[in-house]
């Protein structure tokens, strides 16, 4: 029986949680759009999942080379959205883990936080415009609705750098000093 659940997620590991929770329940997730996730019943813990942000688009030439890999280890994509691509494993093959080194894993860590880095900018700057744009609308008699704007905007940048980039960074660095450790 196909199930539809409705859920936003930002934080990509606790989505892969989710998902993984949600495998363990005998749903397994068949595709993915936009906040839309599409389960099929099955054995409950079945799959294992993984989520991944790529280089580059999911239809890329080396994203699909790195794709046909994963598939010919047993690994399949179940959906792709943008550069994340949803992967899932039987559990009966084993560990399934897309980074076998620290290497790879900063790496996956770099692209996403790079990522939240730049949104998180793009936010602050575009909310800072705004609100400099109310801020002269109302000082010339007009309305402040830019500055309404820019408040939102604002506080969107401010949590996706303090609450989504600046976690990662210091995961990164962790990271970074254990391999120092290990070296």
């Amino acid at each position: 029986m196909k199930h539809i659940v409705r859920k936003a997620f930002i934080d990509y590991e606790k989505e892969e949680r989710w998902l993984n929770e949600m495998a363990a329940k005998g749903l397994a997730m068949t595709d993915y759009s936009w906040c839309r996730y599409a389960f099929e019943d099955t054995a409950p813990g079945e799959y294992t999942y993984r989520l991944e942000l790529l280089d580059n688009l999911a239809t890329h030439p080396e994203s699909k080379k790195y794709i046909g890999f994963l598939e010919d280890t047993g690994v399949e994509q179940v959906a792709s959205y943008a550069r994340w691509v949803y992967f899932r494993k039987k559990t009966t093959d084993g560990p399934f883990n897309l980074y076998s080194d620290l290497d790879s894993k900063i790496k996956h860590y770099q692209r996403v936080f790079q990522l939240w880095l730049v949104l998180g900018l793009a936010e602050l700057a575009i909310g800072f415009s705004n609100t400099t744009m109310g801020i002269t609308q109302l000082m010339e008699g007009g309305t402040n609705f830019n500055g309404w704007l820019g408040a939102p905007l604002l506080a969107l940048g401010l949590f996706l750098l303090l609450g989504l980039a600046l976690p990662l960074h210091r995961k990164i660095k962790r990271l970074k000093a254990e391999k120092e450790v290990m070296e």
